[in-house]
C-alpha cells in the first residue's frame, strides 16, 4: 500500500539513497523529501483529471454577492486543485473564476474538480510511479549534484506521465460530441 513516505523513499532509492520509514528520520535527504512532497503531489494531480482525484460537489453561494456581472459567488472547496466542469454535463453554466471563488448567476453551483487526494492508497499504480519519478527528478540535483541525472529523470517522468494519463483516460467511456453546426459541418 502506497503512502507519502513510501513514494518518497522509493524516489530516494532511485537516486542511490537508502530507503527510510518515516519523515521524522534526522537525515537531510528525508527532510528534503518531506518539504517537497506536497507541492510535487499537487503539481502532478493538477496535470490531469485523474479518476482517483475527481470529486463532485454542489456549492452554496456566499452571503456577499459580487459587485457586478454575476448574481452569486461561490467559494472553492478547501481541497480544490483544478476545475473540470461547472454545471451539469451538456448544460454548462456561464461563470468566471476569481481567486478561490467562482462567480455565476445560479443559486446552486454544480462543480466537478480535481481534489487534493492525499490518500495515496487510493491511487492507481501508474499515478504512484509518476509521483515517484517526479519526486526523484525534483530531488535529484540536491541528492546527487548531477544535472544529467536530473534531466534524465525529468525526461523519464514526462514519458511516464503521458502513459499514465492515457491509461487513466481509458477507464472512462469515450466522449461524444454534441450535435451542432461544427459537428454537422464536419460530417455533412
Amino acid at each position: 500500500m502506497a503512502t507519502s513516505v513510501s513514494i518518497c523513499s522509493n524516489a530516494l532509492v532511485m537516486l542511490g539513497g537508502k530507503p527510510f520509514a518515516s519523515f521524522d528520520e534526522p537525515k537531510d535527504n528525508v527532510r528534503t523529501a518531506a518539504v517537497l512532497y506536497a507541492s510535487v503531489r499537487d503539481d502532478v494531480l493538477r496535470l490531469h483529471s485523474w479518476n482517483c482525484a475527481t470529486k463532485r460537489e454542489l456549492l452554496a453561494p456566499l452571503v456577499t454577492p459580487p459587485v457586478f456581472d454575476f448574481t452569486q459567488q461561490f467559494s472553492l472547496p478547501g481541497d480544490w486543485i483544478r476545475t473540470l466542469q461547472v454545471g451539469y454535463e451538456g448544460d454548462p453554466i456561464p461563470y468566471r473564476s476569481e481567486g478561490q471563488r467562482i462567480l455565476a448567476s445560479v443559486t446552486v453551483l454544480p462543480l466537478v474538480y480535481v481534489y487534493r487526494n492525499d490518500i495515496e492508497a487510493t491511487w492507481s499504480a501508474n499515478l504512484i510511479h509518476v509521483v515517484e519519478l517526479a519526486m526523484a527528478a525534483k530531488m535529484a540535483y540536491s541528492v546527487t549534484a548531477s544535472a544529467s541525472l536530473r534531466d534524465s529523470l525529468r525526461d523519464e517522468y514526462a514519458r511516464e506521465l503521458k502513459v499514465a494519463k492515457a491509461i487513466d483516460g481509458q477507464d472512462d467511456p469515450p466522449e461524444e460530441f454534441m450535435s451542432g453546426t461544427f459537428v454537422e459541418s464536419r460530417f455533412s
